[in-house]
C-alpha cells in the first residue's frame, strides 16, 4: 500500500517487561461490570435516545444483570441532567445499583454535576482528563505537570463537593487516551490522585484505564495494564478498571488480556455500540466466560428478546455473523458441518453427557434463548443430506432411512439451486409431503384385506386411469404380497425394496410413518413414504407412493397396464 512511512508506533510499552498474565490459562471469575450504553453508547448513536427511550433501556440493562451503570454526563445537557434527575426523583435505581457519571476537571461541570446527584443513595463520580502525546502537544499545548495538574485540580474538587452533598459516593478517575500516554506518565497522574484521594478499605477508588483509542496489539495493552497493576499506589485500595474500545477489532481479546493482566473490572456496551468501531461487546466477553464453565453473573438467557429490545431503542442492528446475538452463528449451511451437527447432537442424547461438546457449538443454543429449529441446521444449495434429515426428524418427527436422506438432499439441494434461495423447514416438509408422501397418482391405493394360509394372501383395491380395480396375490409377508401384485399383474417391475417405519408424535396426534425404497431394473432408486394411523396402511401407501414415484419418473404406461388388468 501507499503512503505506509506516514505511519508508526504511537502506544509505549512499559519500561519493565512482566508477562505474568501469559501463565493464566483462563479468567476465573467475571469482572465488576459497568454498562456505559445510556452514555458513551448513546453519544454515538446516529439519533441519540429521547428521556422515554432512556428510562425504557435503563430497565433493560436492570433486567440483564447490571449492577454498575454510567447513566450520562448530567452536565453536558439539559436531556442528560433530565435523565438523572428522573432516575433519582421517581426512585428508579434499586438499592443495589450503582449509577455513575462522568464529569471533565472543572469547576462548574463537577458543581452541576453533584447539583444532579442530590438525593442519590449512592454514585460512581467519573473524572477524566485527556493524557496522550497528541492531545498534550495538539490539543491542550501543555506540560506533563500541567496535565497533572488538571487532574489533581479535579479530584480536590470531588473530595470538596462530595463533602457537600449528601450520598455515598466513589471516585473513579480515567487518564483518557491511556493507550497513547507514556505509561510511565499515566502510572505518575494515577498516583497522584490517589495520594489526593487516599482511598482505603471502606472507601475504594476505581483507576480506569481506557483503551479510548486502541493502538497496538492486545499483549502490548495487557502488559501496560499488568505494569499499572504491579505499581499503583494504595493497590489494595484499587478497583483496576478497562474501558477498551474496537477500533483495531480486538476490544475482547484486549479486555480478556487486560483481566489476566490484573483488571477487576470492565466498561462496556450491549453488543459493543460506541464511537467509531464502538465500545467493547459486554455480551461477548460474558458469553465467552460462560462458554469455558464461568458465570458471567449477567442474564443473558433471553439473547433474542434483548436484541430486539436494544434494536428498537438504538436503531442499530446486530449482525448476523456478531458473535452468539447474530441471526446466523449457530447456522450451518454447509453439508459437513450439518452431518458432524446432527452426529453430535444425537451422540450427546444417547451418551447423556454432562460437558458440552458438539462439533461447531461453542455453546448450547437453547442456553441463551436461541432454537434447534431453524437457528442450528438451515438448508440451501450448500447443504448436505445430514442436515436436510436433521430438520425433518427435529421439526417433524420424521426418521428418514440414511439411504433416502441422501436423494432427499439431493432433491431439496436442486430445489433450493434453481430458486436460488434458502429453504425453510416448512419449505422442506411441504416438498417431502407433496413429493413422497401417500402419493396416489397415477395409481390411487383404496384398500386391502388379508388372509394368512400358508402364505400371506391379498386382495387389493386401486385406482388407474379413474377405473377401479381389485387383484389378489400372494407373499411371505403383507407388504411382499401387494409388492408381487403390483410388479407381477401390473408388470412394474423393482428390486431390493427397502422398509423403515417409525412412531410419529406430534402434539395429541400419533401417525406411523413408513419408508419404502425400490429399485428399478436400470438401477436406479425410488422411494415412497406413508403416513397412517394404521402401520400396516401406512407401509402399502409407501409402497404405492415409491411405485408411483418410478412410474412417474421412468414415464411408464399406465394406459397399458389398465388394458392388461381389465383382460384379468
Amino acid at each position: 500500500m501507499k503512503n505506509i512511512d506516514k505511519y508508526s508506533r504511537g502506544y509505549f510499552m512499559p519500561p519493565v517487561t512482566s508477562l505474568k498474565w501469559t501463565q493464566k490459562e483462563y479468567i476465573t471469575e467475571a469482572p465488576t461490570w459497568c454498562s456505559v450504553d445510556l452514555r458513551d453508547g448513546n453519544q454515538a448513536l446516529i439519533v441519540p435516545m429521547s428521556l422515554e427511550e432512556k428510562l425504557e433501556y435503563f430497565q433493560l440493562l436492570l433486567e440483564v444483570g447490571f449492577k454498575e451503570i454510567e447513566v450520562g454526563f448530567p452536565a453536558a445537557s439539559e436531556t442528560e441532567y433530565a435523565f438523572l434527575r428522573t432516575l433519582i426523583e421517581q426512585d428508579l435505581i434499586p438499592d443495589d445499583v450503582t449509577i455513575q457519571v462522568l464529569t471533565q476537571s472543572r469547576d462548574h461541570i463537577i458543581k452541576k454535576t453533584f447539583e444532579a446527584l442530590e438525593g442519590a443513595k449512592k454514585a460512581v463520580v467519573h473524572l477524566y482528563n485527556s493524557t496522550s502525546v497528541a492531545q498534550r502537544e495538539q490539543v491542550f499545548k501543555k506540560s506533563e505537570e500541567q496535565i497533572i495538574d488538571i487532574a489533581v485540580t479535579g479530584a480536590k474538587l470531588l473530595k470538596k463537593y462530595a463533602a457537600e452533598t449528601e450520598g455515598d459516593f466513589q471516585f473513579q478517575y480515567s487518564p483518557e487516551s491511556f493507550t497513547g500516554t507514556e505509561v510511565e506518565f499515566a502510572l505518575e497522574i494515577c498516583n497522584r490522585v490517589l495520594d489526593e484521594w487516599q482511598p482505603d478499605a471502606k472507601n475504594k477508588v476505581i483507576i480506569n484505564l481506557p483503551a479510548t483509542v486502541s493502538m497496538s496489539m492486545p499483549h502490548v495493552y495487557a502488559s501496560q495494564i499488568e505494569y499499572m497493576s504491579e505499581n499503583l499506589n494504595y493497590r489494595d485500595n484499587v478497583i483496576l478498571s478497562l474501558h477498551p474500545h474496537n477500533d483495531r477489532g480486538t476490544g475482547v481479546a484486549d479486555a480478556e488480556l487486560g483481566m489476566l493482566a490484573g483488571a477487576q473490572r470492565v466498561e462496556g456496551t450491549l453488543f459493543g455500540n460506541g464511537e467509531r468501531t464502538g465500545n467493547v461487546d459486554i455480551v461477548t466477553l460474558a458469553l465467552n466466560m460462560f462458554s469455558h464453565g464461568v458465570d458471567p453473573n449477567l442474564n443473558l438467557e433471553n439473547i433474542p428478546n434483548i436484541i430486539t429490545q436494544y434494536e428498537k431503542l438504538t436503531r442499530m442492528t446486530v449482525h448476523e455473523r456478531h458473535p452468539y446475538g447474530g441471526e446466523l452463528v449457530f447456522t450451518a449451511f454447509s453439508g459437513s458441518h450439518q452431518d458432524a451437527i446432527a452426529k453430535g447432537m444425537k451422540w450427546r442424547e444417547e451418551k447423556e453427557r454432562q460437558y458440552w461438546n458438539v462439533p461447531y457449538l461453542l455453546i448450547d443454543p437453547m442456553d441463551i434463548g436461541r432454537q434447534y429449529e431453524g437457528d442450528i441446521i438451515r438448508i440451501n444449495s450448500q447443504s448436505g443430506k445430514g442436515g436436510i434429515g436433521y430438520v425433518l426428524h427435529q421439526t417433524y418427527g420424521l426418521d428418514l432411512p440414511v439411504e433416502m436422506r441422501e436423494s432427499f438432499g439431493y432433491h431439496v439441494k436442486n430445489i433450493s439451486d434453481r430458486k436460488h434461495k434458502e429453504l425453510m423447514p416448512n419449505e422442506i416438509y411441504d416438498i417431502f409431503i407433496n413429493d413422497f408422501v401417500n402419493i396416489n397418482t397415477p395409481v390411487e391405493f383404496i384398500d386391502y384385506t388379508f388372509t394368512q394360509n400358508a402364505h400371506y394372501e391379498t386382495a387389493v383395491m386401486f385406482k388407474m386411469n379413474e377405473q377401479e380395480y381389485k387383484l389378489s396375490g400372494t407373499g411371505n409377508g403383507r407388504l411382499d404380497a401387494i409388492s408381487n401384485v403390483l410388479q407381477e399383474q401390473l408388470g412394474f417391475r423393482y428390486k431390493d425394496l427397502i422398509y423403515k417405519e417409525h412412531a410419529q408424535n406430534i402434539g395429541s396426534e400419533s401417525n406411523a410413518v413408513s419408508y419404502v425404497g425400490i429399485t428399478a431394473l436400470d438401477g436406479s432408486v425410488y422411494w415412497g413414504c406413508g403416513i397412517d394411523a394404521d402401520i400396516m396402511t401406512s407401509s402399502v401407501k409407501a409402497l404405492f407412493s415409491a411405485v408411483n414415484n418410478m412410474i412417474s419418473n421412468k414415464e411408464i404406461s399406465v394406459e397399458k397396464e389398465t388394458e392388461s388388468v381389465s383382460s384379468k
